[in-house]
């Protein structure tokens, strides 16, 4: 018999060694982390669970789906939809296209340098007749002026002689219809730079900036300034300065729709750095003529006319007229285009390739350029510049690409409609497509790349992500999204969606969430292996 202390002793040290086995058999027997288990522990947090999720992961080098959640359930995509826009302009417009802006007239110059008639500021599309710098690299610069262009156009008129104009000065936007909102856009989305209105003569976005500084005194009414082009706007200047130490600012701007009347409150403190706004203007061809008008003007030229635009409307496209004659004896009819005169140009400017807009499009979401490419596609490749002409492009498009018409809904190019609807499923399709067309570099080139530039420099910062996910974000109220391509631990590179609809998400957390699902599918995603 052993001592009692001892038998103690011995059943102590069973229990423990009985103990460890467990743990390690238990160990042994827990599944290791896999995709599927890191975004389900992602997806399963309280907060996050409650929204509608979408996600969908496919291996680009065989095919092979590494991970599907709601994939073929309709979502909300937002900026997600400038993922299809960009891809069908690549691949039915090229990456070679430019766009040309001419100053036309259809009268004549006498000896005097008089010009008898009107004189046209055309405008073909151009989205960036700004002072962006082209290539972007990395964040968005203007280092040139944003009006430098129709300022070389206008020294092209003085060098052509003119001194004297007897006509109008006139914005002609009619290369696409007047179209200049999309279906499904809110009206608080107008006054800002992301709504600002789409027209064939785009100038500076389309948006005026707008400095506000504080008054030399508390109690003063705060300094504002616009540019370019001040006086486009009236002002109505309500923002006082307050005390020094009394903020955070508070700055509130109110343009109704239709109204060239801009109204400004609120407070902004003494010691305040001031605030900067991009404000979108109502009738960018209008605000053209004007600017050209004064352009000439400074320039010596003096304009007898009036300032005014030349729109197309939609009403004009469902009527077609033709000059129809039977031939003598009978037979078919034949239809006679009119006649159009040949217009003298006086001043020609030509725009960088498409493909640099394809950049600016994708890695800053920049709406209006994405809506500009619609219409491009319509005009080019449909049967008009309008909306409507786009979609059924795009869905030809899209049809090649094998997608089905049940996989998407779309109403404008840019994704700011609230009424689009895409599937993650239909999304990678899109993207695994685009990996196997000769623009693929191009395409994946121009969307942001994590923890460098665009939407996403600021996101997956020192993570396995950065550097090696190139990925379109998009949001809206109760809406993020990101999808793109991803290169994994392993090497392999996988074509993902992301889709979160309906959440009550700050903003911050809904990306923190879906930071975590990429990150998941970078260290997860498991190694291709060929199709059985």
């Amino acid at each position: 018999m052993f001592p009692a202390t001892l038998r103690f002793r011995l059943a102590l040290g069973c229990l423990l060694l009985t103990c460890l086995a467990a743990a390690a058999f238990a160990a042994e027997k827990k599944p290791a982390a896999t995709l599927s288990t890191e975004i389900g522990r992602i997806l399963d947090q309280p907060d996050i669970s409650r929204g509608f999720w979408g996600v969908e992961v496919v291996s680009l080098a065989n095919g092979n789906q590494l991970y599907s959640l709601n994939a073929d359930k309709l979502f909300t995509p937002a900026s997600n939809t400038k993922l299809f826009t960009t891809a069908a302009t690549l691949a039915m417009i090229g990456p070679d296209y430019k766009f040309r802006t001419t100053v036309e007239t259809l009268g004549t110059i006498d000896k005097h340098g008089r010009l008898n008639g009107d004189l046209l500021l055309v405008g073909r599309g151009d989205p960036n007749i700004s002072g962006r710098t082209l290539p972007y690299n990395t964040r968005t610069e203007r280092k040139q002026p944003p009006l430098q262009v129709l300022q070389e156009l206008a020294d092209d008129v003085v060098q052509k002689g003119v001194r004297f104009i007897d006509g109008d000065v006139i914005g002609d936007d009619s290369y696409y219809a007047f179209e200049r909102y999309g279906e499904g856009w809110t009206q608080d989305d107008l006054v800002w730079e992301w709504g600002a209105p789409v027209s064939a003569l785009t100038i500076n976005d389309n948006v005026v900036f707008v400095s506000i500084q504080p008054g030399d005194h508390a109690g003063d009414k705060a300094f504002l300034s616009i540019a370019p082009y001040a006086s486009y706007y009236q002002v109505d200047n309500r923002v006082i300065t307050t005390p020094a130490g009394t903020g955070p600012r508070r700055l509130y701007i109110t343009r109704q729709p239709g109204a060239n009347q801009i109204t400004f409150w609120g407070n902004i403190p003494l010691d305040d750095q001031g605030a900067s706004e991009a404000v979108a203007i109502e009738d960018p061809a209008s605000f053209a003529a004007q600017v050209f008008r004064q352009m000439l003007e400074q320039r010596g030229i003096t304009v007898y006319g009036h300032t005014r635009t030349h729109h197309t409307e939609l009403a004009r496209l469902t009527t077609i007229t033709v000059n129809a004659t039977a031939p003598a004896g009978g037979g078919e009819l034949t239809a006679t285009p009119p006649t159009v005169p040949q217009p003298l140009v006086l001043g020609s400017y030509e725009s960088q390739p498409l493909s640099q807009d394809i950049r600016v499009i994708l890695k800053v979401s920049q709406n209006l350029h994405a809506e500009l490419a619609l219409r491009l596609l319509g005009r080019e490749k449909g049967s008009a510049g309008t909306i409507e002409a786009g979609l059924e492009v795009l869905h030809g498009f899209l049809a090649q690409a094998g997608l089905q018409n049940d996989e998407y809904v779309f109403f404008d190019g840019s994704g700011l409609s609230r009424q689009n609807l895409v599937t993650p499923h239909a999304i990678v399709k899109l993207l695994s497509f685009a990996a196997q067309q000769p623009w693929y570099t191009t395409y994946r080139e121009s969307l942001p790349v994590a923890g460098i530039d665009g939407s996403l420099a600021d996101r997956l910062k020192n993570t396995p992500a950065q550097a090696n996910v190139f990925a379109k974000t998009g949001s809206l109220g109760h809406v993020n999204t990101l999808s793109g391509y991803a290169r994994t631990r392993k090497g392999d590179m996988v074509a993902f969606s992301i889709m979160g609809n309906n959440h009550n998400l700050s903003t911050p957390r809904a990306l923190e969430a879906i930071d975590q699902i990429v990150e998941a599918i970078v260290d997860y995603a498991p190694a291709a292996q060929n199709k059985k």
